[in-house]
C-alpha cells in the first residue's frame, strides 16, 4: 500500500498536522515540530504532545506514516568546530522532539562542505554528526534526503547517501529518503521504463532498498543534471507523468510515506488522488 500525502503546516501546534493531512486525503504526512528557520524552538507543550498522538491515533496515522524534516540551518558536514556543534545540537532538539511524539523518522538534508574540507572529510563529518545524535536517542531513525547537489551540498549521487550509511555504527537507525526532484536534478532520468530501471537498481545496489524509508514526490523545474533544486507540481515539470505512474506501480515503494512537496499546496487534494489512481 502506498502512503501518499503532503508537508502540512504545522501552524498552531503540532497537533494540528494530522488533521490537516486528514483534510486533503492524506494517508502519511510530514511537517515541521519546530520552526525550519530557527535553532531554536519552545519546547512541546504536554497539549502539543497528547493532541498529536490522539489525533494519529483517531484518524488512523501509525507511526510509519509520519516524517518531520528538521530545520533548514543544520549543516552536519559543517567545517567548523562551533558551527557544526550547534548544527548537531539542533539536530539532537529535533530527535528527541520526535522522540516526544512517538515518531520514528527524522528526515534531514546531509550536509555542505562550503569548499572549506573535502567531499570524504565532509560525508565523516556528517557521520560522525549522526552517530552522536543516535546515541543520545532512542527509537528515531535518522533518515537521510538525497540532494540536487547544489552549491556545495553532497549527498546528490547514491554513492554518497552509501558512503554515510556505511560509517553509521546502528545501522538499524539510519535510512534514506529519495526527492524525485533532487534526484532528477542530480542526473538520474527515471521519465522513461529503462530510466526508471536503470535508476532505482543503481539504488538497489548502491544503498539497497531495506533503507529507503519515505520519499518526497517532486517533478522538477530544471533540466535533468541541472543540480538546482526547484521542485513544480506533478506532470507539469521536466520529469513529466510517466516517471510517477512507474513509481506509484512499483511495489518496491510501498508502506513507505510519500510525500508532496509541490509548490501549489491547493492542489494537493488533487494530486493525491491523481497518484492513488495511478496505482489501480
Amino acid at each position: 500500500m502506498k502512503y501518499i500525502g503532503a508537508h502540512v503546516s504545522a501552524a498552531g501546534g503540532v497537533e494540528h498536522t494530522p488533521l490537516r493531512a486528514h483534510e486533503i486525503g492524506a494517508k502519511g504526512f510530514a511537517l515541521f515540530t519546530k520552526n525550519q528557520r530557527q535553532w531554536e524552538g519552545p519546547p512541546l507543550s504536554s497539549e502539543n504532545i497528547e493532541g498529536f498522538k490522539k489525533n494519529c491515533e483517531e484518524l488512523g496515522y501509525s507511526m510509519d506514516q509520519v516524517i518531520p524534516h528538521d530545520s533548514y540551518l543544520i549543516n552536519l558536514g559543517h567545517p567548523e568546530k562551533a558551527k557544526l556543534q550547534k548544527s548537531r545540537n539542533a539536530f539532537l532538539d529535533e530527535m528527541q522532539r520526535c522522540e516526544q511524539l512517538g515518531i520514528k523518522l527524522l528526515n534531514f538534508h546531509p550536509g555542505n562542505h562550503l569548499n572549506k574540507h573535502s567531499p570524504t572529510v565532509c560525508l565523516s563529518t556528517i557521520a560522525d554528526s549522526i552517530n552522536w545524535a543516535l546515541n543520545q536517542t532512542r527509537g528515531v531513525t535518522a533518515v537521510i534526503e538525497n540532494t540536487a547537489g547544489q552549491g556545495t551540498a553532497l549527498g546528490y549521487r547514491f554513492e554518497q547517501l552509501a558512503e554515510i550509511i556505511d560509517q553509521v555504527e546502528d545501522k538499524s537507525r539510519v535510512g534514506v529518503c529519495i526527492d524525485t526532484c533532487h534526484a532528477w536534478a542530480a542526473g538520474y532520468d527515471f521519465s522513461t521504463e529503462a530510466g526508471f530501471q536503470k535508476t532505482f537498481e543503481a539504488f538497489g545496489k548502491t544503498v539497497g532498498f531495506e533503507y529507503l524509508k519515505g520519499m518526497h514526490l517532486n517533478d522538477s523545474k530544471k533540466a535533468l543534471g541541472s543540480r538546482v533544486d526547484r521542485h513544480d507540481s506533478i506532470g507539469e515539470g521536466e520529469i513529466g507523468i510517466e516517471g510517477f505512474k512507474f513509481l506509484m506501480r512499483d511495489t518496491r515503494f510501498d508502506g513507505i510515506p510519500m510525500i508532496l512537496e509541490t509548490p501549489n499546496t491547493e492542489r494537493w487534494p488533487e494530486e493525491i488522488k491523481m497518484l492513488y489512481k495511478m496505482t489501480e
